[in-house]
């Protein structure tokens, strides 16, 4: 399967699911920017529950501009804010000080255009997940694509709905390993599993009663 995808600014767990499952991988770069989309914002789970960050941007004189030629708003300090709220959420999630030093030099530098940003961030993704995705660009805007499959729609955050949304029994299970005694849950990466950390040896029959549950796995 061929897609046809955006880059985004931290790539949802839903980008990340159709471009590990295709055969090849093409970022639109000649699209028009458009407001309130993946393309400059992220979401995360933070102390207080979903927390929007967002990149701003400088407004256009034209009514329609390229995303590759928007720039960033770097007077506001957002990056010191988004790193912030990152360590908020997850300094005490396991491996955080392992990637920390490699995800901080992201904050400090002032990218000029977004696209470079987003680019810059999906490689740096990539290299912490130990995955290799080597993209193709297009180089020519088209409404209706024949010889991909579009995931285009997933820049919407707005159709992109939470896995746990979705799928409320995933959110479930977490919410059970944590009262349990888990220091670390999260679901597998093909959304069909979910595992949790403990630091002592535990029994979960009350999920077993409804879920396959493997110990020392």
């Amino acid at each position: 399967m061929n897609i046809l995808i955006h880059p985004t600014y931290f790539p949802s767990i839903s980008h990340y699911i159709a471009m590990i499952k295709a055969d090849s991988v093409t970022f639109e770069m000649e699209d028009n920017f458009q407001k309130q989309t993946n393309r400059n914002r992220m979401y995360i789970y933070s102390p207080n529950g979903v927390q929007l960050l967002n990149v701003p941007v400088k407004h256009a004189v034209e009514k329609h501009q390229k995303y590759k030629d928007v720039r960033i708003e770097n007077d506001f300090g957002w990056q010191k804010n988004h790193f912030k709220s990152l360590e908020a959420a997850y300094r005490t999630s396991p491996f955080f000080e392992y990637f920390e030093d490699d995800f901080r030099p992201l904050f400090e530098k002032k990218h000029e255009f977004l696209m470079d940003l987003n680019l810059e961030v999906f490689q740096l993704v990539n290299d912490s997940l130990g995955i290799n995705i080597q993209p193709k660009e297009t180089t020519e805007f088209f409404h209706e694509v024949s010889d991909y499959t579009d995931f285009r729609h997933l820049v919407n955050g707005k159709k992109d709905p939470s896995v746990f949304e979705k799928y409320p029994e995933i959110d479930e299970i977490k919410t059970q390993l944590y009262t349990a005694g888990a220091t670390f849950a999260l679901m597998s990466g093909s959304g069909s599993s979910v595992f949790g950390i403990f630091e002592k040896e535990v029994d979960l029959p009350e999920l077993e009663k409804g879920n396959l549950v493997f110990y020392d796995v």
